[in-house]
């Protein structure tokens, strides 16, 4: 952000600034939706030691939109079918942490080439392509920024529908498979879920920084609570200041959304650390009275 732009949002830039948001509110609330859901499917990612599959998904998703820009097609569509089928491939051949990981590991390289691939093709703007690796929000066509937020509306709703087995099978896999619960079902069914989130992700923050929204909030909320209703109220909490606070810091700005995102994201994170060593230290010093 320009100290400029500060200034003239001081005295007597907040009606641009006001006229500004108003053009890019679809955006904002683009945002607080993947905030939400975000933050709140990364207390699962976090549960299930699943960080590196983000990063994974994000890959194939991000070489999904860069095949949609070359051959002029929807980008979000082409995000979310790489997400879906990243996701698909990651839920069914790696059941056992040690293959999800080594999947993982051959589907990111090969996501990054092909993206990479596509864009070399394109001879558009540089900016669509920029923008897929970095992410920026409020340059996404209005049609587009309203699929995103039913997109994250519509995994909220599926997420909730299945949080009960999905909790039960993230804290203990054994005692839920024992209990009846379909856990094969279940995990493939998350998987899917994340793939949506993530495309969505990838056109706010880009493909290379997803989990400063969908892995920070939750490890930052891990910090100070383990509460089973506090830790994904916190968690979808802070992903909704990271979101929203990076956006509306973004539009007066030249700057990509995602440095500002991921800023917050950061300063939340240490934040709760320090606050959560404290808590800590203090219950260590009763337990030895």
């Amino acid at each position: 952000m320009n100290w400029g732009d500060v200034g003239d949002a001081m005295f007597g830039g907040l009606p641009v600034y006001g006229e500004i948001l108003a053009l890019v509110s679809n955006a904002v609330w683009a945002g607080a939706a993947l905030g939400i859901v975000g933050g709140l499917i990364g207390v699962f990612v976090m549960q299930r030691d699943m960080a590196f599959a983000v990063h994974g998904i994000s890959e194939l998703s991000f070489a999904g939109a860069a095949a949609a820009l070359l051959i002029g097609a929807d980008v979000v569509t082409g995000s979310i079918v790489g997400s879906i089928v990243a996701a698909g491939l990651i839920g069914w051949l790696g059941a056992r942490a040690r293959d999800r990981n080594s999947i993982i590991g051959v589907l990111m390289p090969f996501g990054l080439g092909l993206g990479i691939l596509f864009l070399s093709l394109y001879d558009g703007r540089s900016g669509n392509r920029f923008s897929l690796l970095t992410g920026q929000i409020v340059s996404v066509q209005s049609e587009q920024v309203g699929g995103l937020i039913v997109i994250s509306t519509l995994a909220l709703v599926a997420l909730l529908l299945i949080w009960r087995p999905l909790r039960f099978d993230s804290l203990d896999p054994q005692s839920a498979a024992a209990r009846g619960v379909p856990t094969r079902a279940v995990s493939l069914g998350f998987m899917l879920l994340l793939g949506l989130v993530v495309a969505v992700a990838v056109h706010i923050i880009g493909a290379l920084l997803v989990m400063a929204l969908l892995v920070t909030p939750a490890a930052a909320a891990m910090r100070i609570t383990s509460g089973p209703l506090a830790l994904p109220l916190w968690a979808a909490l802070f992903g909704v200041v990271s979101a929203v606070g990076g956006i509306l810091l973004a539009i007066m700005g030249t700057l990509p959304v995602s440095p500002y995102i991921t800023t917050l994201s950061f300063a939340i994170y240490l934040v709760c650390r320090v606050v959560g060593a404290r808590r800590d230290a203090r219950w260590t010093l009763r337990t030895r009275r």
